[in-house]
C-alpha cells in the first residue's frame, strides 16, 4: 500500500524540502494591505519582515477546499491513502475543514487527518514520523492514530519581542498590549494540550526568555517521563533572527547532552505564524516520537 503524506504552509516544510522528504504541502494566504500572499509563492522572507517593519497590517485565513483538494486528489492518482497533518485545531478551522471533507467521497477512508495541537516543529515532525511509519507499512487509519495518541504530549514555547502583532490579530486585548508594552514585557507563549496558545511566563530581556523557555521544555520532558530528552525531539524555530537561534541552539545542546537526535533541528516560523509572532519570535518545542518508532 502507498501512503501519500500532505500537510499545510503552517508546518514550515518549504519547497525545496517538500521534494526532498516527499511531502505535499498546500499554501496557507496570509494578506498584507489588501493584497493576498503565498510563502514562497508571492512573498519571499525578506520582503515579508520588511513589510512587518513599516507597519504593513497583516493577517490569515485557512487554504481554501479547492486548494485541498486539488492536492489530494494529485496525491490519490500515485497513492491508496493520504495522512494530512494539518495546523493545530486550537489555531485555525483548517483541521475540522479538512476532517469533513475526508468524510466525503471521493476521500472517505482513503484520507485520514491527524491533529499535531501544534505548528511548525512540531507539525512538521509529524509528518516525518508518518513518513517513517508508512516506510514501515502502517495504513493510514494506523497512523491517523499514532499520532493523534501523542499530540497533546508536545511542549511548544514562543518568546515574543513584541505584543503588538498578538493584539492585531486579537489574541490579547489593546490594554493588555498597552500596559504590556509600557512594562517593557517580553511574553513567553505555549501551545497547551489543546492545540491552543497559552501564556506560560511574563519577562523583560532575552536572557529570560531563553531561561523560560528551557523551564518550559524540562516541565515538559518531566511530564513524558524522559527528563534529559533521550526518546524525544528537541526542536528550535525563529521568525527572522537566525543567528539568535543558532546561539540558542548551542545552549539547549549543552544543557540536553543525552538527547534522542545527534543534532538540534533549526527551522524558521512559516510566514503565517510570523504574521503573529513579529520580528526576534524564537520558540523551541519538545516533540514525543511514537512508541511505534522507539526502537528504530
Amino acid at each position: 500500500m502507498k501512503i501519500g503524506i500532505c500537510t499545510d504552509s503552517g508546518s514550515g516544510i518549504r519547497k525545496e524540502e517538500s521534494e526532498i522528504f516527499g511531502i505535499t504541502v498546500v499554501p496557507m494566504p496570509f494578506r498584507m494591505g489588501d493584497q493576498e500572499y503565498f510563502e514562497g509563492i508571492n512573498m519571499s522572507r525578506e520582503l515579508f519582515f520588511e513589510k512587518l517593519a513599516e507597519g504593513e497590517e497583516v493577517s490569515t485565513s485557512q487554504p481554501s477546499m479547492e486548494s485541498l483538494m486539488k492536492a489530494w486528489d494529485a496525491l490519490l492518482l500515485e497513492n491508496d491513502e493520504i495522512v494530512h497533518v494539518p495546523l493545530s485545531s486550537g489555531l485555525s478551522g483548517s483541521t475540522q475543514t479538512a476532517l469533513m471533507l475526508s468524510q466525503e467521497e471521493p476521500y472517505l477512508d482513503r484520507v485520514f487527518v491527524s491533529d499535531s495541537r501544534g505548528v511548525s516543529v512540531t507539525q512538521r515532525m509529524h509528518c516525518l514520523f508518518a513518513k517513517e511509519l508508512a516506510e514501515k507499512g502502517y495504513t493510514g487509519k494506523a497512523i491517523q492514530h499514532l499520532l493523534n495518541s501523542i499530540a497533546g504530549d508536545n511542549g511548544i514555547y514562543i518568546g515574543v519581542s513584541t505584543l503588538k502583532y498578538l493584539k492585531r490579530g486579537g489574541r490579547i486585548t489593546p490594554v493588555a498590549a498597552a500596559i504590556g508594552s509600557l512594562l517593557q514585557i517580553k511574553p513567553v507563549l505555549s501551545i497547551n494540550k489543546g492545540g491552543k496558545l497559552d501564556s506560560f511566563k511574563k519577562v523583560r530581556t532575552e536572557r529570560q526568555v531563553r531561561e523560560a523557555i528551557i523551564e518550559g521544555l524540562k516541565d515538559s520532558l518531566e511530564r513524558l517521563g524522559d527528563p534529559e530528552a533521550r526518546k524525544s525531539y528537541i526542536a528550535v524555530a525563529y521568525t527572522d533572527n537566525l543567528a539568535q537561534a543558532e546561539e540558542f541552539r548551542a545552549q539547549l545542546m549543552e544543557t540536553f547532552p543525552n538527547r534522542y537526535e545527534e543534532e538540534i533541528v533549526i527551522s524558521p516560523l512559516s510566514l503565517l505564524i510570523s504574521c503573529h509572532i513579529g520580528e526576534n519570535g524564537l520558540g523551541a518545542a519538545v516533540i514525543k516520537r511514537p512508541d511505534a518508532l522507539e526502537n528504530t
